[in-house]
This record gives C-alpha cells, sequence and structure tokens, in this order.
C-alpha cells in the first residue's frame, strides 16, 4: 500500500475504529459503518458494509474489510490473489437497489420522476402511502429536506419495519422529520394531518381510489395528488376515481422506461437487457373548495360509453365487492409469507447495525 494511503487511513482517526461511534459517511475516507460497493474485473458489483474483522470473499481471493478503512471512495484495491476492485460508496440510488427488501421497491427511474411530477420541494409537507422497503421514503426525505415534514402510513407493521430499518441504516438514525404509522390511511390520516395543511400526497398502494377522498381533504388547495400502481386495470380505475371526486384537475397519466446504452469504440448499441414497465405514475392537482373543473373539449363523449361499460372493465364500479375483486393476486402482485417477512425483518434490522445505525427515535406513529 502506498505511504500516501498509509497516510489517509492513519488521519481517518479513532471514529473508524468501531461502528456506532457516527452516522455512515457521505464523503471523505472510508470508515467502519461505510456501505461499499465493489466492481470487480468482470464488472460484477458486490455490495457490503465494512465491520471490524469483516472480510470480503470470491472465488478468486479476500479483502479485508480493515484494509479498506481510512482509504478515499474511489480506490481501487487488490484481493489476495492480485485482482483489483474498484471501491465507491454507493449512490442513494445504488443503495436502495441493493439494502433489504419485505416489499417491492418503486425503482429510481420511477422515484426520480415522482420528485419530479409531484415537485417535492425543500420544506414541503408530504404524506406517502404505503411505504413498503423504504426506497420511496428515502427520496422523498432527501427532497423535503430538513425543514420538510414527511408522514408515512402502511398497513403491515413488518413493511413498516424493514423500512425504518433501512432508513436508518443510511441516515445512521430515524430522522426526526420522519414519522411512520401503521394502519389504514383512510382511518388514520385525519388524525395525523389536519385538513388542507400538506403539501403532496404520494399514493404506491394496491386500490389508491379508496385513499382519494382522504387526500383530497389533507391536501392544501393547487397541492399535488400522485398514484404509483403496476396495472392498467388499477391506473383506469384510479383515473375515474379521481374525476368522480370533482376534488381534482383532471388526471395525467405517464410511464417512464430508461434504456441504457452499450458505447465502446464503434461497439455503440442498446444494451440486450432493460427494466421496462415498472408502473404507472398519475397525477392531478388540488381544486379550491367549491371550484368546478371546467368540461374538455374533446372527440370522445360520455355518451359513447355507459356505466355497465365501465363496470364491465372495473368491476367494482358494478356493485362487486371492492376487497374480493382487488387483490395482490388479481392484478399479478406476489405475496412474501409471513415466515419470509419475519426474516427480512431480522435481516434489515442487522443491515442497520452494521451500519452504526440507532433504529430507535424519530416519530414511529
Amino acid at each position: 500500500m502506498s505511504e500516501r494511503f498509509a497516510a489517509l487511513r492513519a488521519g481517518a482517526g479513532a471514529a473508524s475504529a468501531a461502528p456506532g461511534s457516527h452516522a455512515p459517511a457521505a464523503r471523505g475516507p472510508l470508515r467502519y459503518g461505510d456501505r461499499v460497493q465493489l466492481t470487480g474485473p468482470k464488472g460484477r458489483l458486490n455490495t457490503i458494509t465494512l465491520v471490524p474483522d469483516g472480510e470480503f470473499h470470491s472465488h478468486r481471493g479476500m479483502i479485508r474489510h480493515s484494509e479498506l478503512v481510512g482509504l478515499p471512495d474511489a480506490s481501487v484495491v487488490q484481493n489476495s490473489s492480485g485482482e483489483e476492485y474498484l471501491a465507491l460508496r454507493p449512490l442513494l440510488s445504488d443503495f436502495v437497489m441493493s439494502m433489504p427488501r419485505g416489499a417491492a421497491i418503486v425503482y429510481p427511474k420511477d422515484a426520480a420522476q415522482i420528485l419530479s411530477l409531484a415537485d417535492i420541494f425543500p420544506g414541503a409537507r408530504v404524506v406517502e402511502a404505503g411505504v413498503g422497503s423504504g426506497a420511496l421514503s428515502l427520496h422523498l426525505l432527501r427532497g423535503i429536506g430538513p425543514e420538510g415534514r414527511l408522514h408515512s402510513f402502511e398497513r403491515r407493521e413488518e413493511f413498516a419495519e424493514v423500512a425504518r430499518a433501512n432508513v436508518a441504516a443510511f441516515a445512521g438514525t430515524l430522522p426526526e422529520n420522519w414519522s411512520v404509522t401503521v394502519g389504514d390511511l383512510q382511518e388514520t390520516l385525519p388524525s395525523s394531518c389536519p385538513a388542507g395543511t400538506v403539501d403532496r400526497v404520494v399514493l404506491d398502494m394496491l386500490a389508491p381510489w379508496e385513499c382519494v377522498d382522504v387526500a383530497a381533504e389533507a391536501l392544501a388547495p393547487g397541492g399535488v395528488l400522485i398514484c404509483y400502481v403496476a396495472t392498467v386495470t388499477q391506473l383506469s380505475r384510479t383515473a375515474e376515481q379521481i374525476r368522480r371526486s370533482g376534488s381534482f384537475t383532471h388526471p395525467q397519466s405517464s410511464e417512464t422506461m430508461v434504456r441504457g446504452w452499450h458505447v465502446e469504440g464503434l461497439a455503440v448499441r442498446p444494451d440486450h437487457r432493460m427494466v421496462a414497465h415498472t408502473g404507472f405514475l398519475i397525477t392531478a392537482r388540488r381544486l379550491a373548495p367549491g371550484t368546478v373543473l371546467p368540461e374538455l373539449k374533446r372527440r370522445a363523449s360520455k355518451g359513447e360509453f355507459t356505466d355497465e361499460d365501465l363496470a364491465s372493465w372495473l368491476p367494482d364500479l358494478g356493485g362487486e365487492d371492492p376487497d374480493r375483486v382487488w387483490t395482490p393476486e388479481a392484478v399479478g402482485e406476489r405475496g412474501k409469507s409471513d415466515k419470509v417477512l419475519r426474516k427480512k425483518v431480522r435481516e434489515a434490522r442487522g443491515f442497520a447495525r452494521d451500519r452504526g445505525a440507532e433504529t430507535e427515535g424519530g416519530d414511529a406513529g
């Protein structure tokens, strides 16, 4: 190891000696508790958390965690067989893709669109439901800054526990401006946020149309409602409920697909693989109380379809029980058993402990 790297490591100080003495660093020399992304000779990524006496093993050799502590971010290290690895602190987008998951996460490409389309600004008061594994929560917390306030709601305690641990692992502790409430949004939101005090509502749930009215009550005039759904049937049902509520502007819908490119010399082409469809986003603005939205002038008129047509496409509008019609299995979601969820909770808590994070604190709701 070079003298320069040895000096930098020595300068890292006593804070590097043990986890739990600091929040994970965002810059500077690598320290215990930091999440580190190791890229090997073939471009394969391995994400580890630096812990005392820890070791990273591959079939070609080993790297001791202590060899990384004190090095500058973006350094190259050799394993025991001489292979070189690039060591980098993961970006937020890298972190959420490698953290423990209890529920499916909102991909970074969609999280970026949510922050843009909902205009998440520093100091904003934001409501999020559900919290999933905490990926979107991390993006929202970064967007609102320390002056903002994020109220997250989740029906399942196991998902809430995984999200708390993941956020604590990233931030070092539970943010004071973040609360997680376990319960149904329709029942818990009115008591958590007075009417007309919320700037943005983000719904990532199976049936967001059930929460359109309570979201409208919480939002200030001009506030943004944004919903993230997986299927076109959910998209259509949500749009119809937003229109029927009479509380919002005409909804706008979109999806985001990002295709990477291979660029090497004259070999310039699209990547063979891509994450294409992940979900749809639908947005609308809260109207001032008593405002009647003007009808859009368009060729298609309401007279061209009937309530029976809608009921055939959206069964619960025709009298069916929504709890029976709209199930996770019906829209293609693969659920996790209680045993698997308990394992994910333990995994996430261990992940937070390795990062030296405090999972107690903040407002647990």
